[in-house]
């Protein structure tokens, strides 16, 4: 029997209900779906718009929209470098142990690195022990010397519009 084929390609603005639906699948899969306030058209504005905040990756196997890779470029001032940020790795449920995210994060990988790019980084949920240990299996290891910080909302609001 022949291994499905599994293409990778850049996602397309025809695929933003498709990159939507499985966001919201990601955030259900985590217990977070109440956290997702996006829309297809906030992606679409902002993925395929004028000015591009993010890109992504999509995976098919023989057509069939199997997972995708969001992510976007940072720059340490530390190591004088660009790397990429991963926002979001998502495999659909029936294509996972196919390698999928695997694939998805070293395309990703290399084509930072042909762009000049030394690192990736990613978060992963602090209850999402099936991501950890993935991660840690490629060799993409937890930070023991940052924490994430963020602020959003009405507070980023409030904070963006005080006094200097």
């Amino acid at each position: 029997m022949l291994s499905p084929t599994i293409i990778l390609r850049p996602g397309r603005i025809d695929d933003v209900e498709t990159i939507h639906a499985a966001l919201l699948r990601l955030g259900t899969h985590i217990g977070a779906h109440q956290e997702i306030t996006s829309t297809a058209n906030d992606l679409r504005r902002y993925g395929f718009g004028e000015k591009l905040a993010f890109s992504t990756l999509i995976a098919e196997v023989e057509g069939e929209f199997a997972g995708l890779c969001l992510h976007f470029p940072i720059f340490s001032t530390w190591m004088g470098r660009p790397g990429v940020y991963v926002q979001d790795l998502y495999v659909e449920d029936r294509f996972r142990g196919w390698r999928i995210g695997e694939k998805l994060l070293r395309r990703v990988a290399k084509e930072c690195r042909a762009a000049g790019g030394v690192y990736l980084r990613l978060s992963v949920d602090t209850d999402n022990e099936t991501a950890k240990a993935f991660y840690e299996r490629l060799g993409i290891g937890w930070s023991n010397y940052e924490q994430v910080q963020k602020i959003v909302g009405d507070a980023f609001f409030v904070f963006a519009d005080g006094e200097e």
